[in-house]
């Protein structure tokens, strides 16, 4: 299923869309697409509405808001793919870069995208966003993980490499800018991804291909992510987890980086999972 939240900033109506791609209501079905939606087994409820053809259609043309309301956290894992490592100048880590991002960063996937104030070194990340469906603690192998992956988005995660990498600290207040992790425009459950190592992931800025990676070059695969991230926290229905980027960002670029400006395009698409594009804008 392609599951999507439809309509004005903060007052999203839950939608998804049917086989032939018509927008339909789920209001009468569930309250929201959040935590609750995944611990009541929303999306059964969903399936059965679908399948009984009595849903209420919605304008095409509404905003489509993040798929995913509220997550209580969005984990990020960084240097994940050996060519973005190389790129950067980073080793091949042994184990996950973990680092969070500030929930409110998730913003709708043709939402603007702000530059934060004083930034020079705004940067673009195309990755592959997990959202989970049931608690997972202490996960003892793949296949539990993958038991408590509700489905899969995509995931810009902008970032303002200054802010990360030269002003001290964590990398967290280079990462948590508003409007920092477009996501969606759908989440498509897990049962239509089979293979999460097989996906294409695309970015353009202005047109031009900047990011043209596969996530069968991921380090730590989507599997091991989460039994991974599981032994250090609990993972919540809801929750979100981007999974790193391939190469092609602008801090691997040759001077001068085309760091991201007012007025600048991104465009991202991954196979099976849409495509988003934001107008960058100064906050």
């Amino acid at each position: 299923m392609r599951l999507l939240r439809v309509g004005a900033t903060g007052r999203e109506t839950p939608a998804v869309l049917d086989a032939s791609g018509v927008l339909l209501d789920l209001r009468g079905v569930v309250n929201d697409i959040d935590a609750t939606f995944f611990a009541e087994n929303g999306p059964a409820a969903v399936r059965e509405a679908v399948e009984t053809g009595r849903l209420p259609e919605l304008d095409p043309g509404l905003r489509i808001g993040p798929p995913v309301a509220r997550p209580g956290k969005v984990v990020c894992v960084g240097l994940n793919y050996s060519d973005h490592a190389e790129e950067t100048g980073a080793q091949r880590p042994d184990e996950p870069v973990v680092f969070l991002k500030a929930p409110y960063t998730v913003v709708g996937p043709h939402d603007e995208v702000l530059v934060p104030r004083g930034s020079v070194k705004t940067d673009w990340e195309v990755e592959l966003a997990v959202v989970i469906g049931r608690t997972g603690r202490y996960l003892a192998d793949h296949a539990a993980a993958v038991d408590c992956v509700a489905g899969y988005a995509i995931s810009n995660d902008v970032s303002e490499r200054e802010f990360q990498l030269e002003r001290g600290g964590q990398w967290d207040k280079g990462k948590s800018c508003e409007t920092f992790n477009p996501l969606g425009p759908w989440l498509v459950t897990a049962d239509e991804i089979p293979d999460p190592q097989r996906l294409g992931l695309r970015l353009w800025v202005n047109g031009e291909l900047r990011q043209n990676g596969s996530t069968a070059n991921m380090i730590f695969p989507v599997a091991e992510v989460v039994r991974y991230l599981s032994q250090f926290m609990v993972l919540e229905p809801g929750d979100v987890i981007n999974t790193g980027t391939p190469a092609g960002v602008a801090l691997g670029l040759p001077d001068p980086k085309p760091y991201l400006r007012a007025g600048d395009v991104v465009e991202v698409e991954i196979d099976g999972l849409g495509r988003q594009r934001q107008e960058v804008g100064s906050a």
